[in-house]
């Protein structure tokens, strides 16, 4: 395992639900930063991946963007987050940060256990910040959200693992919904 935490490549997990922002906040990233080379490995759940054009535009190169579109790259297709970083090792001394954007439905503790206790991954990669972007409109909908057959709610997950929560959307809510949300937010993610 390495011992030098500067000598690892760090991976910043973008996480939120459904139409939170998370493409628009990588876009963002990518277009208005200039000194960084960031690889960008997105998971799409579905047969066609809806975010690839907007992420591939802001590339100077495609082979830079990485799309798993077999699922949910916190469950079903861990096993794909192992084999694209193990492909990347390589070339990892190539990009100073990787951002990770999650599907909307992911669940970010597999992600971090996985790279975290995978001697492949911990060996070469460590997580640098877990950030999810809030619908400030629709996520109090989705925290309250109760799952069939004891299942986990994956935007209660997003918000308790994330060391870092973005509010977007404040522009569709009233100061005090605003207000309301940070303090629950607040007795999820202590």
């Amino acid at each position: 395992m390495a011992t030098d935490n500067s000598d690892l490549t760090p991976i910043t997990v973008i996480t939120g639900f459904l139409g939170a922002g998370k493409t628009t906040f990588v876009n963002y990233i990518l277009k208005e930063q200039q000194e960084w080379k960031i690889c960008v490995l997105e998971n799409e759940f579905g047969e066609v991946s809806i975010d690839d054009g907007l992420v591939a535009e802001s590339l100077d190169t495609p082979e830079d963007l990485i799309t798993m579109d077999n699922g949910c790259v916190c469950c079903s297709v861990r096993g794909d987050l192992v084999r694209t970083l193990g492909q990347l090792t390589k070339r990892r001394k190539d990009f100073d940060a990787i951002l990770l954007e999650t599907t909307g439905l992911a669940d970010p503790a597999p992600i971090v256990y996985t790279i975290q206790t995978n001697p492949k991954m911990s060996d070469h990669y460590r997580i640098d910040s877990i950030v999810c972007l809030a619908d400030c409109k629709h996520l109090g909908l989705h925290l309250d959200d109760k799952k069939p057959d004891g299942s986990i709610n994956e935007a209660l997950q997003q918000v308790a693992f994330s060391d870092k929560i973005l509010l977007n959307k404040i522009d569709l809510v009233s100061k005090e919904e605003k207000e309301k949300l940070k303090a629950r937010l607040a007795t999820i993610n202590k």
